[in-house]
């Protein structure tokens, strides 16, 4: 219980809107507004510019391995971190300063499993990359990491990170509801599709 006051901290490091930011300071409006309307490196993918998207994907994982990092650091060999990370991927997800409306976590609940047992982290990239190749959906490749980075954690990582990377998990695959009815109806989009205005 002494642990829980670091999920605050490490929910103000995730809920930073890279997406919005970025998108804006490049001068191409709000992000929000554009393809699917949410705020990750997907979507900003969609406006064309990969090198932004690339900026986007990078800073989104650095939170999660920031807040991890920092608070590991702090208190080892405490959870201290593990709870930071979490509250990492909870403020990308429902960061206040969008009105609770942000992003999908892939990015940041990579970042933080990557920092908390990078076997864990590895697969999940990997699965990602290879999934990704050969869909061609951003969000057919997460869900497939999503679901393999807890059997890996179950083999290859302690029983508390094993419970960390159930419960973020279970916060990036129930974001991505509608992606998943999408999916089921063949609707969704292909990686880096534009999109002139959001989906809904």
């Amino acid at each position: 219980m002494l642990l829980l006051p670091f999920i605050f901290p490490g929910y103000l490091i995730g809920s930073v809107p890279w997406g919005v930011l970025l998108t804006r300071l490049a001068g191409l409006g709000d992000i929000r507004a554009i393809g699917s309307g949410n705020i990750g490196a997907t979507n900003v993918l969609r406006t064309g510019n990969k090198g932004l998207a690339a900026a986007v994907l990078v800073l989104d994982a650095a939170k999660g391995v920031v807040a991890v990092g920092l608070f590991q650091w702090w208190l080892p060999p405490h959870d201290a971190g593990l709870w930071a990370g979490f509250g990492a991927v909870a403020g990308h997800l429902f960061p206040v300063w969008l009105g609770f409306k942000g992003g999908k976590g892939v990015a940041t609940g990579l970042g933080v499993l990557l920092a908390a047992a990078w076997p864990v982290g590895v697969t999940g990239c990997a699965v990602w990359l290879i999934a990704a190749a050969a869909l061609r959906m951003s969000s057919a490749a997460a869900l497939a990491a999503f679901v393999a980075m807890p059997v890996a954690a179950l083999i290859l990582a302690p029983m508390k990170i094993a419970l960390l990377t159930v419960a973020v998990a279970v916060l990036v695959i129930a974001r991505h509801h509608e992606n998943i009815r999408r999916l089921l109806a063949g609707t969704e989009p292909k990686i880096g599709q534009k999109a002139a205005s959001a989906e809904g």
